[in-house]
């Protein structure tokens, strides 16, 4: 085997990785619905537009998220293989309670809302069927995270816990600390462990 035959890096060679994930494309059959959805959603500017394509961003980035106008394609079956949801973190759980209640204010509402253990997440399908996560870690230590995946209760329970949104905002807005709201199997309704765990 040459070295251009060789798939696998020598041992003491360290990886070379994607310092970030850039941007994702959709492909749309009604690209404005798309494009407005993900500016509400994400309070996004748009950077560009032509007939053919739509870039936006949220932060510094040149763009985060392009929108290709295929008005010719149909809608895409539920019992495909591909991409499940694609996740997006933020800082603390202020930030998703906050974009929770504002996103609910513009009649767009979550699909599922779960406390998984390592994360508090808010799940919301776009107009064609794609699934996005709004998350926040659980831990401050990511060390702490990843030691949940070993422990007995993910075990029994990989899924996590669902809540409810409107009573762990109240919660929120009542004074109650991102520590009281995001413990590890606590639902917002106060049923330590919850009915998956028992």
């Amino acid at each position: 085997m040459t070295a251009l035959q060789s798939t696998q890096p020598e041992a003491s060679t360290p990886p070379i990785v994607p310092f970030k994930m850039a941007h994702l494309v959709y492909q749309c059959a009604d690209r404005q619905a798309m494009v407005d959805w993900y500016r509400k959603v994400f309070q996004a500017r748009l950077v560009f537009e032509d007939e053919v394509l739509a870039f936006i961003s949220f932060d510094e980035e040149h763009h985060r998220l392009a929108f290709f106008n295929m008005p010719q394609l149909e809608k895409k079956p539920e019992n495909r293989v591909g991409v499940h949801h694609v996740a997006y973190s933020y800082q603390d759980l202020s930030q998703i309670l906050a974009t929770y209640e504002r996103l609910k204010g513009l009649d767009i509402l979550p699909s599922w809302t779960i406390n998984h253990g390592p994360t508090t997440s808010l799940y919301y399908r776009d107009p064609e069927g794609n699934d996005i996560e709004l998350q926040v870690d659980n831990f401050t230590d990511p060390a702490d995270a990843a030691a949940v995946f070993k422990s007995d209760i993910f075990k029994q329970n990989p899924i996590g816990v669902e809540f409810d949104a409107d009573a762990m905002l109240a919660k929120w807005h009542a004074g109650a600390s991102d520590a009281e709201l995001c413990v590890l199997g606590t639902c917002a309704t106060g049923n330590a462990l919850g009915p998956q765990y028992r």
